[in-house]
This record gives structure tokens, sequence and C-alpha cells, in this order.
């Protein structure tokens, strides 16, 4: 079966309102704020079609709400991988699947990020495998797209504001790359 983007805006109207974790907005509110940044930064339609789905991981698990808060990674950054590749190309999937190690990256790099991650996102990063070694780092950053992995994470980490006003989600469906 062909996964559609009719069944993404399924999953985003049928399971969106759940709370984002321990974070004060719903999960369609992050994914909608995590896109209008990227889109106001001017970022390609792929990126923020990234940004609006990097988190639709959690709206496929059974796992609750908050599995970190219950000492549980998720793995929500590969769940929607093989669903989302059958619709679009990597310049999509692949920052979806590096944004969390993106944090890793984030946080070896710049000694200030770790300090500015919501409490729930310093637990989680335990759980996705803590901070990266230089080697690490250098590792990762060399791999293709992850700067936008990196973006995505920035975007990511500031689209946590309760009630503020984004574009709709049809508004970002249209902008999405068809291939």
């Amino acid at each position: 079966m062909k996964f559609t983007i009719d069944e993404i805006c399924h999953l985003f109207d049928h399971k969106g309102s759940k709370m984002y974790g321990a974070e004060a907005v719903t999960q369609l509110e992050h994914a909608l704020q995590t896109a209008n940044l990227a889109l106001q930064a001017g970022e390609t339609r792929e990126l923020i079609t990234a940004c609006l789905l990097h988190d639709l991981g959690h709206l496929i698990h059974n796992l609750g709400d908050d599995p970190a808060a219950q000492g549980v990674d998720d793995k929500h950054e590969y769940r929607a991988i093989p669903f989302l590749g059958q619709i679009f190309s990597l310049e999509v999937t692949e920052p979806i699947r590096l944004h969390v190690v993106a944090k890793r990256y984030l946080c070896a790099v710049d000694s200030q990020y770790w300090q500015g991650l919501s409490p729930a996102s310093q637990r989680s990063l335990q759980l996705q495998g803590g901070i990266f070694s230089p080697q690490e780092a250098e590792e990762f950053i060399r791999q293709p797209l992850a700067q936008d992995a990196v973006k995505l994470r920035i975007y990511d980490d500031q689209a946590k504001v309760p009630h503020l006003s984004t574009p709709e989600l049809s508004y970002f469906v249209e902008l999405m790359p068809r291939s």
C-alpha cells in the first residue's frame, strides 16, 4: 500500500491534538511552528516539508504520549521514514532521520546549546545517546544533508510556543514538493 499526503493529513487531524510530550504545545502546533520558522527563514520547500513532518513518528507509535518520561527512546526519527520515502526525496527524509542526532551534534559543538534545551529535550537527549564526542560530531556533519538536519533541529527547539499563530496545515501541504 502506498502512503499518501492525505494519510499524513489524516494523522495530523486525528492525533495532532495530542500534547507534544511534556511541552506546552500539541503535536500539530509544534509541527506548524517548526515549518513556519523554516518558511520565515526562506528555506527550500523540501526543508519546510521536513520541518512539518519531522515528528510524524510520534503519531504512529503506540508508546503513549511521553515515552521519554518513562525512560523509553521512541526512535520517532526512524518510524515514519519508510512511509515518507514513498512520497518524498532524501532532501525531505534525510533531515528528518538525522534531526535527533543533530541535537547530539549541537550539544558537542556549542556549549550553550544544551542549556537552552527544554527539560524534556534534555531528558530525551540522554535516552538518544547523549552528547557526541568530537570525533562523532565531525563524522556527523560530513554526512549529506547534515546541515539541513541541524537547521531543522534549531527550528524544532524554537517551536514550542503556546498559542502562537501560524499558517494552517493546508498551507504547508500546498508547499510540499511532489515527485
